[in-house]
């Protein structure tokens, strides 16, 4: 009698058997002759060595499933069991854009015209900034096209960054060593990562530094080849800061800036950054500019109706300061 084993490989194998191990007794129930044993990360099967062959393709196709679309229940597992299908089930198939399945087969795609138009050009351009309000999802676009990367082996890593504004003695305040302290500023990331790709296998990623967070500050001095690299709430980096950042790009790179230009929360009379890429930077091939507004907000429908507000108050600011030639003229 022959054995296999097969390594559940960053997979956790409560998902990928599912609820009571009912994705399991469904390979039991097609391979009767076989004798299958599950234990930990490893499965093991005895029997025939044809049937054994048999087994091991139809495990194969489970896993590769697993791998593309994060997910495996009763009735995927079937489907391939008996019709010899991995196909896209139909119930994730949509109009709009799919970018990736993050955790448990959920579809995550662009949802905007201008979310398409950041797809698109992320696919044509080497460094692509996105300009837009809160809510408009480019910084859960930009991981999701990263992680996609990732998968499909274009990139070696992941390098997700954004400013610590408040990197000065109010941190001092925070409870922790220093990477605990700097967390908070970076939540958001690690929240999108969250929905893309299973625990267990976005624990081994950043314990190997195949993706990487850290604050902008630590990105001074490296060259960042191979990687998919996101700057996020890129307006609160200084001049120096994003002319630091944007010649860390290496060979194979990809970079993504995000901000929004209205937020801007640097200490007073301190240019942004990213107000002066966008003059300095336009107009170059392979630099692309993507700009996101109110229409693109995919966040609470009040999302939208506040940014509209807070716009409309700003342009009646801005209409109704004196006209500073017309004075100096007089």
């Amino acid at each position: 009698m022959a054995e296999v084993s097969f390594e559940l490989t960053d997979i956790s194998p409560a998902d990928f058997f599912g609820p009571s191990d009912v994705n399991l007794r469904l390979l039991e129930s097609h391979f009767p002759k076989l004798k299958l044993h599950a234990r930990g990360q490893f499965l093991k099967a005895a029997g025939d060595d044809e049937l054994l062959a048999r087994f091991e393709g139809k495990f194969r196709q489970l896993l590769d499933f697993y791998h593309r679309y994060n997910r495996m229940q009763p009735a995927d597992a079937e489907k391939i069991l008996i019709e010899n299908s991995n196909e896209v089930p139909e119930n994730v198939l949509g109009q709009t854009e799919l970018i990736l399945f993050g955790t448990s087969g959920n579809a995550i795609r662009a949802r905007t015209p201008n979310q398409l138009k950041l797809v698109k050009m992320v696919a044509t351009h080497d460094m692509v900034f996105a300009l837009g309000p809160a809510g408009t999802g480019k910084t859960y676009t930009a991981v999701a096209l990263a992680v996609r990367a990732l998968k499909n082996k274009e990139v070696k890593r992941i390098v997700l960054t954004r400013p610590a504004v408040e990197a000065g003695e109010n941190l001092g305040f925070l409870p922790g060593d220093f990477k605990e302290k700097l967390d908070p500023y970076l939540q958001p990331l690690y929240d999108a990562l969250r929905d893309m790709i299973p625990g267990e296998k976005l624990n081994s990623y950043l314990e190997n530094g195949t993706i990487q967070i850290a604050p902008l500050a630590f990105m001074r001095g490296r060259t960042l080849d191979h990687a998919f690299v996101i700057l996020d709430e890129a307006q609160n980096a200084t001049r120096a800061q994003m002319k630091m950042f944007l010649t860390r790009m290496g060979n194979s790179a990809r970079f993504v800036i995000n901000g929004d230009i209205t937020q801007i929360d640097l200490p007073h009379r301190q240019p942004s950054g990213l107000v002066d890429a966008k003059k300095l930077l336009w107009g170059i091939k392979g630099i692309g500019f993507v700009e996101l507004d109110a229409a693109d907000v995919v966040r609470h429908r009040l999302v939208r109706e506040i940014i509209l507000r807070y716009d409309a108050m700003q342009n009646s600011d801005k209409g109704s300061k004196p006209d500073s030639s017309a004075n100096n003229s007089a």
